[in-house]
């Protein structure tokens, strides 16, 4: 017989085997055990190549025959690490904006390789045009691959800096030595709808030891510091988002530097409802409304990408939207008074352009329409750019204009908008000359594509020109908008992508006769 006190002792010892028991359970149900750490990978490297500079290409593209996709990051490289495929032939389609890989028989452009842990393939791509695309400078994941495979990226690069995944249309100057950058609406990583109040971050002065080809563009955002994440450079409580274009520095000595630049809120796009001069307050580290203008204020206005420039006619700030048509003086008063804008108009009653002040600028298209109307003659058409090559009418949409003195000849480079028969509907870039700043403009060579794709308001850097203007760089917004194409580019699409252009290159003798 069992006593009560025994019966007791054996009851408790059941509970605490059965505790036991259900503490272990979830680890052995079903016979499956907890899944533990697996160890650090090692990612098989693909590299594209420029074979004629030997940099690395970013946004070449690889493809298995599955239709996995892989895109270059701005040093070039793909990490592969894909289950099933490493030690395995596979074949990639290789292809990239611009550039070409060699057709095999079939006409398939790729190669075949068996991917092993720790190696590295070289895809050497061939250019099919001038520009040499160097790297994306906005956004998240610039040296991705790169960092995977545990290879050396540019010191300062971070892989997310103040919350960043994409941005759109660039403003630079220097300002305060240091470089002052500017976008507008921009994508952020933390929810869908990010900053539409301006984004702005400095980086420093070109050296021989921080330029965008060999080191890091190491970006300071404005941030806010609660968040840490790009701060609203022009903040309002009415609806809608605000841009800044016309970016100018109006420098008067070493110490006294103001930024300008106008400014623009709208409900959406094509549909203004604010627009005026604002001027960045050194104190709050913002834009600040300086002058409200009317609406009916068009082109009374900064726009597009601004420059500085004085001559016989004075010192003025002149804006490329696309061409240089529109002027102010270059100070502050000036800039917020629209009865100081000037415009170049065709005057029919004199039969020449000249600059004034009542009417808005001759732009290429009233231009065109002027010249089939027989009102103006084609001697003195201003800005009927044409192909080179084919002599081809190019409509441009959004320009850079700056003078270069390598060529001493005042250049543009300047995207077409809506080209028929051509890959792309916003993303075909042009160069070209003209001997003064109004022109001619007459003929273009193209410089870059993007098939299926756009890439606006480009933005040539003066600050970062080299050998006296012979190695010239810009940059743009790569995106899917306004294309063809139903696809993003992952990391790349609404970032900006820079290209280096060296002018020795082009064959030039028959641009506007020289």
């Amino acid at each position: 017989m069992i006593s009560y006190l025994q019966r007791g002792s054996l009851i408790i010892l059941l509970m605490f085997l059965v505790i036991d028991c259900l503490i272990e359970l979830p680890q052995s149900l079903h016979g499956q055990e907890q899944p533990k750490a697996a160890p650090a990978t090692v990612h098989y490297g693909l590299r594209a190549i420029d074979q004629e500079t030997g940099r690395g290409v970013p946004l070449v593209r690889f493809k298995t025959t599955n239709n996995i996709v892989f895109w270059s990051d701005s040093q070039g490289y793909v990490a592969f690490n894909e289950p099933g495929l490493i030690n395995t032939e596979v074949h990639f389609e290789v292809d990239s904006p611009g550039y070409e890989f060699p057709a095999d028989g079939f006409g398939f452009r790729g190669i075949r390789v068996t991917p092993e842990a720790g190696q590295v393939h070289e895809v050497r791509m061939k250019r099919l045009q001038p520009a040499e695309r160097i790297r994306r400078l906005t956004g998240q994941g610039i040296f991705r691959d790169s960092e995977l495979m545990g290879l050396t990226v540019p010191i300062g690069e971070q892989s997310l800096n103040a919350g960043v995944m994409g941005s759109d249309s660039v403003q630079m100057v220097p300002y305060r030595n240091r470089l002052f950058w500017l976008w507008g609406d921009t994508n952020l990583a933390h929810y869908p709808l990010g900053n539409f109040h301006v984004t702005a971050a400095t980086s420093a002065l070109p050296s021989s030891s921080n330029f965008p080809t060999t080191e890091a563009l190491e970006l300071d955002y404005f941030v806010d510091k609660s968040s840490n994440r790009v701060k609203k450079m022009l903040p309002s409580e009415k609806p809608g988002a605000v841009w800044l274009f016309g970016l100018i520095n109006l420098k008067e000595s070493t110490d006294r530097e103001t930024l300008v630049a106008h400014y623009s809120r709208h409900l959406r796009l094509g549909e203004m409802v604010e627009h005026g001069i604002a001027v960045f307050d050194d104190e709050s580290q913002q834009f600040q409304i300086a002058k409200t203008f009317e609406l009916t204020n068009t082109w009374q206005i900064p726009s597009g990408q601004a420059f500085r420039h004085a001559d016989h006619d004075g010192d003025f700030v002149y804006f490329a939207d696309p061409f240089p048509v529109v002027r102010v003086p270059a100070n502050l008063e000036a800039l917020c008074d629209p009865l100081q804008y000037q415009a170049y108009c065709w005057d029919a009653a004199l039969q020449q352009f000249r600059w004034q002040h009542e009417h808005p600028p001759t732009t290429q298209t009233l231009e065109h329409k002027l010249l089939q109307e027989q009102t103006l003659s084609a001697t003195a058409a201003r800005f009927q750019i044409a192909e080179r090559d084919t002599n081809r009418p190019v409509t441009i949409h959004r320009a850079s204009v700056n003078w270069n003195n390598y060529r001493q000849r005042w250049i543009m480079i300047g995207c077409e908008i809506n080209p028929s028969g051509t890959p792309s509907h916003l993303g075909e870039v042009w160069y070209a000359e003209a001997p003064d700043l109004t022109g001619p403009w007459n003929t273009a060579i193209k410089i870059a594509t993007h098939p299926g794709y756009s890439f606006y308001n480009p933005r040539q850097h003066v600050a970062w020109d080299q050998a006296d203007g012979r190695y010239i760089y810009f940059e743009g917004t790569y995106t899917q908008m306004f294309s063809s194409t139903q696809t993003a580019t992952p990391r790349y699409d609404y970032n900006q992508l820079l290209y280096r252009l060296d002018l020795e290159t082009i064959i030039l003798e028959d641009l506007n006769g020289k």
